[in-house]
């Protein structure tokens, strides 16, 4: 038996006014996951704990099987141990986006216009995280690049008694209340205004701007946390696990949780993503000896914060077509029988353009069981009239192992 997980990243959503009041899950083509659907388990699990924000990097862990109340200490710790980043024990880490703001002259009065700058490409933002780095380290405090616009700030010594807030949670409104708070807030504003001095003539910015394109004109620091212990997966749950994702921060709980990490040509986190690559690797992965894959797309969450209701129908479509129906068919054809669980993290509605801690459905579907399914198509509505719901996310990781 092989085990997977399809994660469509912030795939939930509520009612969208472009599709009439329906949801992306109502309107979007996916045969091979209502399939699944009607003919699996489907229901509603609860991914993110009370108390805790609903971000991917605990929504993530939970699906994984991980308890965060107990395990998690932040999420740019993660993202550390996937660029490979040796964190001391009295390191802080903290997420350093680039971001573009307007160009008020005061920082405060500022508006967050773009929490990736554009998708900014990750060899453009090497080159500006290098310069931040060059003008703003200390014999204490560096910057480490990451992928497009999620980078890093590494303090040893720093605290994580500080109030920061997503960019992406800020979208469109002025960042005056959003400025950090608590100890060493100072420090990290001083950074972020200083950053935007150093970014906002830089030659890849510039270039960015004459080709219409939004400039990386400032980083944004949030996301704090120290470094992280997490129990081995294969020791956890007793099979060998790999991991497909385009992010730091699946790739680095991939680490941190020993599971094998693969590195695919062409994954980028958008709707553009090589998600015929991503199928791929699932599959030989799983023909090569592994027990587990863990697939995640970042694609429907992108379009989500963007207020994209076009594309995250299509991101839903496309994971369908070209990772769903993929593996249902190869692996049929080769008669492997499997059980995989389809569901996002955490809602990302077009709405709102942000996290929500509201339950998310799922599916979970054997291969080779004849039970009764659900008889519904995936969506949001048929999950919760099932009255199926599970009030700890990490369950859902022993459902599909049948532990």
């Amino acid at each position: 038996m092989k085990y997977i997980v399809v994660l469509g990243d912030g795939m939930a959503d509520y009612a969208v006014p472009e599709f009439d009041g329906k949801t992306v899950l109502d309107v979007a083509e996916k045969p091979n996951m209502d399939f699944m659907s009607k003919n699996g388990e489907l229901g509603l699990v609860k991914t993110v704990p009370d108390g805790l924000k609903p971000g991917s990097d605990v929504a993530n862990l939970s699906v994984m099987g991980y308890d965060t109340t107990k395990c998690y200490t932040g999420r740019s710790p993660l993202e550390a141990a996937s660029i490979g980043v040796k964190l001391r024990d009295d390191d802080i880490t903290f997420r350093a986006n680039l971001v573009t703001l307007s160009d008020e002259e005061n920082y405060a009065d500022k508006t967050m216009i773009d929490y990736s700058a554009g998708e900014i490409t990750t060899a453009e933002a090497t080159e500006l995280i290098a310069a931040v780095e060059k003008e703003l380290h200390t014999d204490i405090i560096h910057f480490y690049s990451g992928v497009s616009y999620r980078h890093l700030l590494v303090w040893q010594g720093g605290s994580t008694n500080v109030d920061l807030t997503p960019p992406h949670d800020i979208s469109d409104r002025k960042i005056t209340e959003y400025l950090p708070k608590g100890e060493n807030s100072e420090k990290l504003l001083e950074f972020m205004m200083k950053s935007e001095q150093i970014l906002k003539n830089h030659p890849v910015n510039q270039k960015r701007i004459a080709e219409g394109k939004n400039p990386a004109n400032s980083i944004w620091i949030w996301g704090e946390g120290s470094k992280p212990v997490l129990e081995r997966f294969e020791d956890k749950f007793g099979v060998k696990g790999s991991v497909i994702s385009a992010v730091d921060l699946i790739k680095g709980i991939a680490n941190c949780a020993d599971m094998k990490s693969i590195d695919v040509e062409g994954a980028c986190g958008t709707y553009e993503t090589n998600f015929d690559g991503k199928a791929q690797a699932a599959l030989d992965t799983l023909l090569d000896g592994a027990d587990f894959v863990y697939i995640h797309m970042e694609a429907p969450d992108e379009c989500g914060h963007q207020g994209d209701a076009k594309h995250k129908k299509l991101s839903v479509e496309l994971i369908d077509k070209k990772v769903v129906g993929f593996l249902k068919d190869e692996l049929g054809k080769r008669g492997i029988d499997y059980r995989m669980l389809i569901l996002p993290d955490h809602p990302t509605p077009i709405k709102l353009k942000t996290h929500v801690s509201d339950p998310v459905p799922y599916i979970l579907y054997d291969s080779a069981s004849a039970q009764k399914g659900s008889g519904l198509d995936y969506n949001e509505k048929n999950a919760e009239n099932t009255g199926i719901y599970l009030a700890e996310g990490t369950d859902l990781m022993k459902k599909l192992l049948c532990l």
